[in-house]
């Protein structure tokens, strides 16, 4: 694991935020390594999503051998979730990442620990937004089966990262997991992230990322070209969409620019641990 941070001159990040609010907008983005229309791709990544939701989670096994389970842990331990806090998860629809910061909140070793008392906890409310109902809907069945059916600390809404339905400075924490590279504009993104955080509040992103060391990242060229649509295909019956998964990785921004357009977006204190070697990253930021 490696742990890096970006830093910036004041004058230089005023610019740059400038700039990134007024480059917001283009006519093409990429879908896979298709370039489509900007207006052509959530429909189509809606698809990949609608397709896939029945067999996300047991997908997410298979392909990382269990090792996603481990991830969203330090992700969700990144984050220090305390008992009344306002948090946003978005693209979580599964409940993956919300949960986790549920049982970290009601654990009762720590409840005891921070002397934490009822009323805080029912302040507690964690937010899943996704923008497919596919997603959502697998998420409320596994509440269920967890109990928390009709638990008021878990809200369940459906909406776009790139245009989000809660006010500003409204939110403690913001956490995306395997998430924002399927965005149109991963910019927009990064900017309702950063609106709707409180002073203080904290952005974390768990993302497929880039390996850099060269027979590391050949041997996971080929297990992402080669097996994972297989695995797709055998397990989802859906080649096509794993392919668009895995081609939707490579044309993501690698970490250091991935980290620059977080600091662009208005974040301090931006930096970002790689995980088994690059294959994963953990990008922070906090809105001060």
């Amino acid at each position: 694991m490696a742990l890096r941070s970006v830093s910036r001159r004041l004058g230089s990040r005023i610019l740059n935020h400038r700039s990134f609010v007024a480059s917001l907008h283009s006519h093409a983005t990429s879908f896979g390594f298709q370039e489509v229309k900007e207006e052509d791709k959530s429909k189509l990544v809606g698809n990949v999503f609608t397709n896939v939701a029945s067999s996300y989670d047991i997908m997410n096994d298979v392909m990382s051998g269990g090792l996603h389970r481990l991830w969203k842990e330090r992700l969700v331990g990144k984050l220090s979730p305390f008992a009344g806090m306002k948090h946003l998860d978005v693209a979580g629809g599964t409940g993956d990442v919300a949960f986790r910061i549920y049982d970290a909140i009601y654990s009762v070793k720590r409840r005891a620990l921070q002397k934490v008392d009822e009323a805080s906890l029912e302040e507690t409310q964690i937010y899943v937004c996704d923008i497919n109902p596919n997603m959502l809907n697998v998420g409320k069945q596994r509440a269920a089966e967890r109990g928390l059916r009709d638990n008021k600390s878990l809200v369940w809404v459906e909406g776009n990262a790139e245009a989000l339905s809660f006010d500003d400075n409204s939110m403690d924490g913001y956490t995306i997991a395997f998430g924002i590279r399927n965005v149109t504009h991963i910019e927009k993104a990064l900017a309702e992230a950063y609106r709707v955080l409180k002073r203080g509040g904290r952005f974390l992103c768990l993302e497929l990322s880039h390996v850099d060391i060269p027979i590391f990242k050949n041997l996971y060229d080929l297990y992402s070209f080669q097996v994972i649509p297989h695995i797709g295909e055998l397990i989802a019956g859906d080649r096509e969409s794993y392919q668009y998964l895995v081609e939707s990785i490579r044309r993501f921004p690698p970490q250091e620019k991935f980290a620059s357009m977080i600091a662009d977006a208005g974040f301090e204190k931006v930096e970002y641990e790689n995980l088994v070697g690059g294959v994963v990253a953990i990008h922070s930021g906090i809105k001060l």
